[in-house]
């Protein structure tokens, strides 16, 4: 396999977060009953005309910006002409020759190992509807279809083929979904299909500078879905280099429970489709002055926010990744540091606390129970010494369940932080007459010794004496003895 190298050329399809249909006034919201967000414009009918969505053109050039494309002053629409029963008009309106934009790049990869991945072309289109098959508690014997998707804006983000290995593709992936959501044109839910994606692979012998014969791998619900995908792919390919059998250009679809991918049809050319402008819309015209006032709503994006959380939060380059790894996610911790100026604590809370409790709901940082003004008055009370470290991770866990503000689970639990010397005091008595073997053990120098007791204390409290003035009493009471 040392022998061969990959080639992946990803074609990603984003659906742009308009309230309306690209073409008409028709809804986008996911999850309506069927084909009821429909009319004669998106469905087809004869002797309509559709209108271009203003915020999805301001979308897709904000996004082509962001991703350091070439727009053009000029590009017009085409219509792509195929069959299918989830397309009402036998065409979609895409772009071919001049699309929005082009001759972009993405950079992928840590600091010190960057590469940039070209970005070919980036096409503002209307999607297609959704076929429903094997309805089989409905007794239907074939497929049903919903037209509530067709003429929803799509951007088609194509790749050049720059990607090496299915890693790499994983990493465009997940770069690419990070930019997007900074930028708040899309959701990228891949279980709504708000982003999905085609993968074309090939491989050939290291040195050649031809391409081999490319597969395109479709119905891949996640990125890493995506990966193994490939990974068998690449297999497959070279396995049959390997055996002298022919590899045919072909669409092959992506098998999640064999993990295998398995041929569907062969694939099309470009002038399979029949490509011409479309004649129902003028061209699409974008003026120097609009394009540069999209490009200042370009807000902070995710590697230059990265940045600025080590220089300025002091955080290690793990820790500025993850947090920035999504946006709600920095949001939130800037929002938290905002009322409670010590970024390192609020990193350890946010990065175990909280993402470890929605991991294990399935959440995300937009549905925490805890909001970030919570999650700084609980770091208060610890730091007025009013509840322990280890008292705060079970206020913390009740908010999360109920949230409740954590001043109110205090008072209700009463886990106010025993500060009384001689409360301590009268409790640390006890537990050196009942521990003599760990007393003679610190006598004997044995430092390890001194955490049993004072696990003791804390036991004895459940867990509401102030742990340091545990250590200071104990350590003066053992001196003594």
């Amino acid at each position: 396999m040392a022998e061969y190298e990959t080639v992946i050329g990803l074609e990603v399809h984003v659906q742009l977060k308009t309230k309306s249909k690209l073409f008409c006034g028709c809804s986008t919201e996911f999850g309506a009953p069927p084909n009821t967000h429909t009319c004669p414009v998106c469905t087809g009918m004869p002797g309509v005309l559709p209108v271009v969505n203003r915020q999805a053109v301001e979308y897709a050039i904000k996004s082509a910006l962001a991703l350091n494309c070439e727009v053009p002053s000029r590009s017009i629409f085409a219509r792509k002409n195929y069959f299918y029963p989830d397309l009402p008009k036998n065409y979609q309106i895409s772009q071919y020759e001049q699309p929005l934009a082009q001759n972009g790049y993405l950079e992928i990869g840590t600091d010190s190992a960057k590469k940039r991945v070209g970005i070919a072309r980036i096409n503002l289109e209307e999607d297609a509807g959704k076929l429903l098959h094997n309805i089989g508690s409905r007794e239907i014997d074939g497929s049903l279809v919903d037209f509530n998707r067709c003429g929803v804006p799509l951007l088609e983000i194509v790749s050049s083929p720059d990607i090496k290995s299915p890693e790499e593709a994983y990493t465009y992936l997940t770069t690419l979904k990070n930019i997007l959501r900074y930028l708040e044109v899309s959701d990228c839910d891949m279980e709504k299909g708000s982003l999905r994606c085609d993968a074309n692979v090939s491989v050939r012998l290291v040195g050649k500078k031809e391409l081999g014969v490319k597969a395109e791998v479709k119905n891949m619900n996640s990125f890493r879905a995506i990966q193994k995908a490939l990974e068998y792919e690449v297999t497959r390919q070279i396995k049959a280099l390997e055996s002298e059998e022919r590899i045919v250009q072909e669409t092959r679809l992506w098998d999640e429970k064999k993990e295998r991918t398995y041929s569907m049809r062969s694939k099309e050319e470009a002038h399979d489709y029949r490509y011409f402008p479309e004649p129902d819309l003028v061209p699409l015209v974008a003026e120097k002055k609009r394009i540069e006032n999209i490009r200042k709503t370009i807000s902070e994006l995710p590697d230059m926010r990265r940045q600025r959380f080590i220089k300025e939060y002091k955080l290690s380059q793990y820790d500025a990744g993850v947090l920035t790894s999504d946006k709600a996610l920095a949001d939130y911790f800037e929002q938290v540091v905002k009322s409670y100026n010590n970024p390192k604590m609020v990193t350890n809370w946010v990065m175990v606390e909280l993402l470890g409790r929605l991991n294990t709901v399935n959440k995300q940082v937009r549905e925490s129970p805890v909001s970030p003004g919570q999650l700084a008055d609980l770091l208060k009370l610890m730091d007025k010494g009013i509840i322990s470290g280890k008292i705060a991770k079970t206020v913390f866990e009740e908010m999360f369940n109920t949230g409740k503000n954590p001043q109110a689970i205090v008072q209700e639990q009463k886990l106010v932080q025993i500060t009384d010397e001689k409360e301590i005091s009268r409790i640390v008595e006890e537990v050196l007459k009942e521990n003599p073997d760990a007393v003679e053990e610190y006598g004997k120098g044995k430092q390890k010794a001194i955490g049993h007791l004072v696990g003791q204390v804390m036991r004895k409290t459940q867990g509401k004496a102030n742990p340091q003035l545990v250590n200071k009493i104990l350590k003066e009471r053992l001196l003594k003895k």
